[in-house]
């Protein structure tokens, strides 16, 4: 997903329009989680950036995403862009200590 989101909606209220925006995140992450995943990969992950354009957008994790909103809404800025693309994981095991 790579969208531009509005914060501000004539038939809404802004922190309706806030609550919808992270609903849509929430289920694409959700939808694309769901996917079947290939061989040898043990869970979906998510390459993520955030800002106002494009250009400047930097890099963060897929938890901080809702905190990142809420400064957005707190600067009161009426745009911001987010792009959430998944990737294959696997886990990394921890050594055995003795």
């Amino acid at each position: 997903m790579k969208k531009t989101f509005k914060l501000t909606a004539p038939n809404k209220t802004p922190e309706r329009q806030t609550d919808s925006v992270k609903f849509e995140i929430r289920k694409y992450i959700a939808r694309e989680r769901r996917k079947i995943l290939p061989e040898g990969v043990d869970f979906w992950d998510f390459d993520c950036k955030m800002g106002d354009s494009p250009d400047n957008a930097i890099p963060i994790h897929v938890s901080e995403i809702n905190k990142k909103i809420d400064g957005v809404v707190q600067e009161k800025k009426e745009t911001f862009y987010l792009e959430v693309l998944a990737k294959p994981g696997r886990r990394i095991r921890k050594p055995k200590e003795e």
